[in-house]
């Protein structure tokens, strides 16, 4: 009887025998190696299915479930060799390394009691989960997006902690509607919307893809910052955390355009922190590695895809949106009393290579 179930990491899929050939077969197949998937061995496998854009179907895990429970190899799939036993490339400490422990979300009930925070990007991925993660833990949220859809689903998920707000932070009246649904007093802001860029180098960003990253992702966060703050400084305190990125602190992530938005949206953090410091709000940014999230990506660019491709082989491994919601809804608590200005990067250690 095989061990491995849908909740397993993917580590565990690709040491189980059959499966394991399945896997390697299928990644053969797209013109890939098992190394292609390092920084996912964490995830379990039916997570990676719902981010892979359709390159892993849905019905892939009944498949490696029957092969991993019978050991028959299934027809019709593209199969690789068994994988040889690799070398270790790690120096012997003789000290015994184990799998590390499995993360578990812990919530804190009235954490957020009696406040309302604001949360953009709120319909799916890292926002969901900030938001998701307010809303049980006894906070309102506004929840604001461009999906009207996904805030409905949300709202139905989370009842009547919820305010959705369908609007688009890069409208100039967006930030009043969102005040509007605050009732004017916003305790905490997280700005988490944000949009790729296709990994264009400086000679290859054509400006609409330039304007709309700019818009998004610094005019955006800036606007509604500029909406909640006046508010905050005349009740004394207040909590803004803005996300940024791994491509916020060094210049090999992602494309022009991404990168620089990502580093102006640092230096407003930094700006705005020691602006306001010693009036009880505190603003600090959040800086994600690489996130199981299914953001859309534009088709790359050829000359900087190819560039930050080398680069994204450092990646560690490939978080959960809910351990970024665990580091983000630390910042907006009133747990993070005293701190002000940081830049915290939330990605494994990526940052630290």
């Amino acid at each position: 009887m095989s061990n491995v179930t849908p909740a397993s990491p993917l580590r565990d899929w690709l040491a189980e025998p059959t499966a394991g050939q399945v896997l390697r077969g299928m990644l053969a197949a797209q013109g890939q190696s098992e190394e292609a998937l390092a920084p996912a061995l964490g995830l379990p496998l039916e997570q990676l299915v719902k981010m892979s854009g359709g390159k892993f179907p849905p019905e892939l895990v009944d498949v490696l479930v029957t092969a991993a429970e019978t050991g028959q190899l299934p027809e019709g799939l593209p199969t690789a060799p068994p994988a040889k036993a690799a070398a270790s490339v790690e120096p012997d400490s003789g000290i015994e390394i184990g799998a590390p422990e499995p993360w578990t979300e812990q919530v804190t009930p009235g954490r957020f009691g009696g406040q309302t925070v604001v949360v953009t990007g709120a319909a799916s991925g890292i926002g969901k989960a900030v938001a998701s993660r307010i809303a049980r833990e006894g906070g309102r949220v506004v929840a604001v997006d461009v999906s009207a859809d996904g805030l409905a689903a949300l709202a139905a998920d989370l009842g009547e902690a919820v305010v959705p707000v369908t609007a688009d932070i890069t409208d100039p009246a967006s930030a009043e509607a969102v005040l509007a649904a605050a009732d004017g007093r916003v305790h905490a802001l997280a700005n988490v919307a944000g949009v790729m860029d296709d990994d264009a180098a400086v000679h290859e960003v054509d400006d609409t893809t330039w304007d709309r990253v700019m818009r998004i992702n610094v005019e955006g966060p800036m606007r509604l910052m500029r909406a909640a703050v006046p508010g905050m400084l005349a009740a004394g305190g207040g909590r803004i955390v803005n996300v940024v990125s791994e491509a916020a602190l060094r210049g090999s992530a992602a494309g022009a355009a991404y990168t620089t938005s990502k580093h102006a949206l640092v230096g407003l953090t930094l700006s705005s922190a020691y602006q306001y410091a010693g009036t009880g709000v505190q603003i600090n940014a959040v800086a994600p590695g690489a996130v199981a999230t299914g953001i859309p990506v534009p088709a790359a660019a050829p000359y900087g895809s190819a560039r930050t491709a080398k680069m994204r082989v450092a990646i560690p491994s490939l978080a959960m949106a809910e351990e970024l919601a665990a580091s983000i809804t630390f910042l907006l608590s009133r747990d993070s009393v005293n701190i002000n200005g940081a830049v915290l990067p939330s990605d494994g250690g990526w940052s630290a290579a």
